[in-house]
């Protein structure tokens, strides 16, 4: 097929790579929920196939992304236990933001969309489990971006027509990125634990939002630390008051422990996954706020 007969086939069934794209980000999402449970217990993600807390294997038809869990009613069809909607919701919100990449991007920004929102969801629901981002999400996810913005100078809106040099000035927005977001936050998180006189940031966070500047820049990279600020102020706000009001911890409140690493309801002195927030901002960074964000970065530079 070629570029001619494409364009004809888009204009004719304009639905259908939307479709192909959305169901794709729900088989994504299905497999990003086996990463969340097995890559922090150390296990392999290809074997054991995917089985029920009771030992059964899964059989295909019972592990369809998201329509699986409807048809079961949210329990298992060999024992009947319940499982979390959780399944369903990471491979919806996988399919959805699948989907938003491919309309708002060209198609190779899009493509490489869909690698970052998976890296996002998949450490997002991590950490929320176990405060941790593992290496291969923030180190490997990382270089990996900066390896696409070679390859993909769009990533970083590139599009002189010139490759090499196109590749050449998105590598490096990639590569700076990288080491501006993470020595940002590691600043931050230094300054801050001399004085609060305790850690304030765990070095996970440090490398994630490297790799958050990776396939956003340097701008996008320092948005999400400042954007991820508010967005967890807001959630602990929000949190707090509804703790407030029903006397019991919150549904919607983020996970919190000790400065001694033991659970404890949220509250100030609490420590939180602060890996979700910085998911949020960088999410929406790439997604809507970087044509704003860098003309405000751009106007900021020419007047200093």
């Amino acid at each position: 097929m070629n570029m001619s007969d494409y364009h004809q086939f888009a204009a004719t069934f304009p639905w259908f790579l939307p479709a192909v794209v959305t169901v794709l980000g729900a088989m994504v999402g299905s497999f990003l929920n086996v990463c969340i449970y097995r890559i922090p217990a150390e296990k392999s993600i290809i074997h054991p196939g995917s089985h029920c807390a009771c030992g059964q294997p899964i059989a295909w038809f019972d592990n369809i992304p998201v329509l699986s869990w409807f048809i079961l009613r949210g329990r298992a069809r060999c024992c009947g236990r319940p499982y979390s909607f959780r399944y369903a919701f990471v491979e919806l919100l996988t399919a959805g933001l699948f989907l938003a990449c491919w309309r708002l991007f060209p198609h190779d920004k899009a493509a490489c969309g869909l690698v970052f929102v998976s890296v996002l969801i998949a450490a997002t629901f991590i950490d929320l489990d176990h405060m941790i981002i593992p290496d291969v999400f923030t180190l490997g996810a990382g270089v990996f971006g900066v390896l696409l913005s070679f390859l993909v100078p769009a990533l970083h809106g590139q599009h002189s027509g010139f490759f090499i040099v196109d590749s050449l000035r998105s590598g490096t927005a990639g590569l700076q990125g990288l080491l501006v977001g993470s020595g940002l936050v590691l600043w931050i998180a230094l300054l801050a634990e001399m004085a609060l006189k305790k850690e304030a940031m765990g070095f996970g966070d440090v490398k994630f939002v490297g790799m958050i500047g990776a396939f956003c820049g340097w701008q996008g990279a320092v948005f999400s630390v400042f954007g991820g600020a508010v967005v967890g102020t807001i959630w602990f706000v929000i949190a707090l008051v509804v703790q407030k009001l029903s006397g019991k911890p919150a549904a919607i409140a983020p996970p919190s422990e000790t400065p001694e690493g033991e659970s404890a309801p949220l509250g100030f002195g609490m420590h939180v996954p602060f890996g979700p927030m910085l998911a949020i901002a960088g999410l929406l960074y790439f997604l809507v706020f970087h044509r704003y964000v860098a003309g405000y970065f751009a106007t900021l530079t020419e007047l200093l």
